[in-house]
């Protein structure tokens, strides 16, 4: 460090491994020497989460820690805070608009939208039985699909589809929903929905097919080594009790099922 601290009733050696310790868990050792108005706006940030970090709080209050950080050093630091609130075991509050920080740091989540309380419950929880359409769109990455139709005759139909369902509630227009990771691509005519390829985006760990359902935009998983044209049309497929269904209008999750 190259220098000493000292703090009244504080024995010195203790308090200077205890800074270099958290200095170096946010990657900030080589900038113990510089003070905060010679550091970045993203090693400002990092420095104020040390100094909580350090006084070992009953509770902490986190809003937006990561927000600056480049992809690399957010995830090196969601692990960090992770391990150290196990390490502690110290109440943490925080505040995030990334869906990934939320379902990974957290035990339980509260999602709001315009400060009104959507759900709450553990990450597993929302992701697998959102109550509302904004949970749905908000949690997951890519986003839950959404498909816009109506409900009539025990059936929920698009322009072109007309798709079997039981319903149990009192709604007219309805959106269908399904997660990418649960669909899959086959051949037209053969699904529960027909769409039409827009794009396909080679991530190495899997292929994102970008598809249009009348007009509406879906996206499914598929292995790396799928490939599909432009513009061609396939059929999606996806199991019956991973459908969900909201009313379209209140945005709330509805008791319809799929045949």
């Amino acid at each position: 460090m190259g220098f000493p601290l000292k703090v009244r009733g504080v024995d010195s050696q203790q308090l200077t491994k205890a800074v270099e310790d958290i200095a170096s868990q946010v990657h900030m050792s080589e900038y113990l020497h510089r003070f905060p108005r010679e550091l970045s706006g993203g090693q400002r940030q990092r420095v104020a989460l040390g100094r909580a970090m350090i006084r070992r709080p009953a509770a902490f209050l986190m809003d937006e820690p990561l927000s600056n950080l480049d992809a690399k050093l957010r995830g090196h630091m969601r692990a960090e805070l992770k391990h150290m609130q196990s390490e502690l075991g110290t109440t943490t509050i925080y505040v995030t608009h990334d869906q990934i920080e939320a379902m990974t740091l957290a035990h339980r989540v509260a999602i709001m939208n315009e400060g009104v309380l959507q759900q709450l419950g553990t990450p597993r929880e929302v992701y697998d039985n959102p109550a509302t359409l904004f949970v749905a769109g908000f949690m997951g990455s890519p986003p839950m699909n959404f498909v816009n139709g109506e409900i009539s005759d025990q059936a929920f139909s698009i322009t072109n589809s007309t798709i079997p369902v039981t319903v149990n509630t009192a709604c007219s227009k309805a959106t269908l929903g399904f997660r990418p990771e649960d669909a899959r691509v086959v051949n037209a005519g053969e699904g529960i929905v027909d769409a039409m390829v827009y794009t396909t985006e080679q991530t190495g760990e899997y292929t994102l097919i970008t598809a249009t359902i009348e007009q509406d935009t879906v996206i499914v998983k598929m292995p790396r080594d799928f490939d599909a044209p432009p513009h061609s049309t396939i059929g999606i497929q996806f199991p019956a009790e991973k459908a969900m269904f909201f009313d379209t209008v209140k945005g709330n999750r509805v008791d319809i099922t799929l045949l």
